[in-house]
């Protein structure tokens, strides 16, 4: 009796390793295929607890010197330095060294409004503060830019709203708070990150930027165009500073991302206060719905890097995908490597494309609602390609198989265009929209 036992434990563990394997494989499939098909560079991990279950990289740190990537290369991380930051002001909260009301003016009270700003404002990207990237024509992200210039910069600029009346992601809060963190602690940004994260979460693969060194194991970023990758100009960390200067390892961030859900970084009642959104951010926090499950971290872009880190606290998982070769959607990918991890239906990309001319896109783009479901859709034209979002829901690139049929295959769906209607398919259904 107690070898039948041993035996039917023995083929259980076979059949779920074996099962475990398989899906491993597929994921690996699947981003090899992007990669050969230049879609992707980049690399991938997979954490359950306390081990990595699947980690890999693929195709080049640097093309011009056929250097390939390996799972200790390197890659600019940009936003997702954000919560790296907002960790180490929690853990001053923690330490009664800083207070969520503290105002800004304590430190720079040459910002406006610096004196009704407060730190959870920062954190929270309720300032009212314009975001040096992507709301000042004049910053040039290529030049090297002094602390002092950078405060004067930001203090320059007039409020776009009262402080702590809306959301408004800006990168000049976390530029300001991880010039706060030095400030309250005496110490550089570097130092702070290797005693208060690098070391207690025993990262082996995460540094504060600057350029890329190729000894160093740190890679470049690139753009597919004219049927090759093309090298993009590296950025002065100096702007980026703490709102998007490390560099990491896909493996490091779901690392990181597990010591912060487990108390090795921050106790639980301040990893709360870090989770509770609002308005769809919390401190240094986002959320990603992928069925019924809810992940917490966040995502990155930087010259050609693009990143995400997610990690389910029910499960203990953590994925965390990073690519330096941009040629197909980042939330495609994410949606494929997490739909063959829960083993649900997936079909791999059909990467067979159908040249329609831009007056044809443009002639889609519109919102369609359907009698049929309690949702719209709206379609738009975005760097040449048609997309499609429906209400509550992420944007996703539509691959045109014929000048009037569009596919998503991650999800099995396709669009068909006729006149003002649209008639969508999936799992053997047909709903028609029309356009409003």
């Amino acid at each position: 009796m107690k070898k039948s036992i041993l035996l039917f434990i023995f083929a259980l563990s076979v059949t779920v390793s074996a099962q475990q394997k398989t899906r491993f494989n597929k994921i690996d499939s699947l981003l090899t295929f992007l990669s050969a098909n230049n879609k992707f560079m980049g690399q991938v991990s997979i954490r359950e607890g306390g081990n990595t279950v699947f980690e890999k990289a693929y195709g080049y740190a640097d093309v011009e010197n056929n250097l390939t990537a390996n799972a200790k290369t390197k890659y600019k991380i940009g936003s997702i330095t954000k919560t790296f930051t907002a960790v180490m002001i929690m853990q001053l909260v923690e330490a009664k060294k800083l207070k969520l009301d503290t105002k800004l003016s304590k430190f720079y009270p040459q910002i406006k409004n610096a004196d009704k700003i407060t730190i959870h404002d920062l954190l929270h990207h309720r300032t009212g503060i314009i975001d040096f990237l992507n709301g000042d024509s004049t910053v040039n992200m290529l030049e090297e830019v002094s602390k002092e210039q950078m405060i004067a910069k930001i203090a320059a600029y007039e409020p776009l709203f009262e402080p702590n009346s809306k959301f408004e992601y800006s990168n000049s809060n976390y530029y300001l708070l991880g010039r706060i963190l030095e400030d309250v602690t005496k110490e550089d940004y570097a130092t702070n990150l290797s005693e208060r994260i690098i070391k207690k979460a025993q990262l082996r693969n995460t540094v504060v930027s600057d350029k890329a060194d190729l000894a160093r194991n740190e890679s470049h970023s690139y753009i597919f165009s004219d049927n090759k990758w093309n090298l993009i100009p590296e950025w002065n960390m100096s702007q980026a500073f703490g709102a998007g200067h490390i560099s990491s390892t896909a493996s490091d961030l779901t690392l990181f991302m597990n010591a912060l859900f487990n108390e090795t970084l921050l106790k639980k009642s301040t990893l709360d206060q870090m989770t509770k959104l609002e308005q769809s951010y919390g401190k240094g926090l986002m959320t990603f719905p992928f069925g019924e499950r809810k992940y917490y971290g966040h995502t990155g872009g930087i010259e050609g890097f693009r990143s995400v880190v997610g990690y389910y606290p029910s499960d203990k998982v953590g994925v965390s995908l990073i690519v330096n070769g941009d040629n197909y959607n980042r939330n495609d990918i994410m949606i494929g490597i997490l739909s063959i991890y829960y083993k649900m239906p997936y079909q791999f990309p059909n990467l067979v494309t159908f040249n329609v001319k831009p007056e044809t896109l443009s002639s889609y783009q519109g919102i369609y609602a359907s009698p049929q479901l309690p949702m719209k859709i709206t379609i738009k034209v975005e760097k040449g390609e048609l997309t499609a979002q429906a209400t509550g829901q992420g944007s996703f690139t539509l691959n045109p198989i014929s000048a009037t049929e569009f596919v998503f295959d991650p999800a099995s769906i396709k669009l068909i265009f006729n006149g003002k209607n649209m008639t969508l398919k999936q799992g053997g259904a047909e709903y028609l929209f029309t356009k409003e």
